[in-house]
């Protein structure tokens, strides 16, 4: 797999997790593991840094090759 093809799969890989909290966020899924139920502002918090993510695996994609 190349350089191109990583980025552009890690980064529609974030893009569905980002979405997927943006989703938890809006429609007020709840999340529990074990007894523990997570608060939103996790989801919040993952939503940036899974968006951010997504946004630089894409960007990198513009870049001209180099040889």
């Amino acid at each position: 797999m190349g350089q191109r093809s990583y980025n552009a799969l890690t980064a529609a890989i974030f893009t569905v997790v980002a979405v997927a909290h943006l989703l938890r966020v809006i429609l007020g899924w709840t999340v529990q593991i074990g007894s523990w139920e997570i608060p939103i502002w996790v989801s919040w918090l993952a939503l940036v840094v899974a968006g951010l993510l997504a946004w630089v695996g894409f960007r990198q994609n513009l870049r001209p090759r180099q040889r």
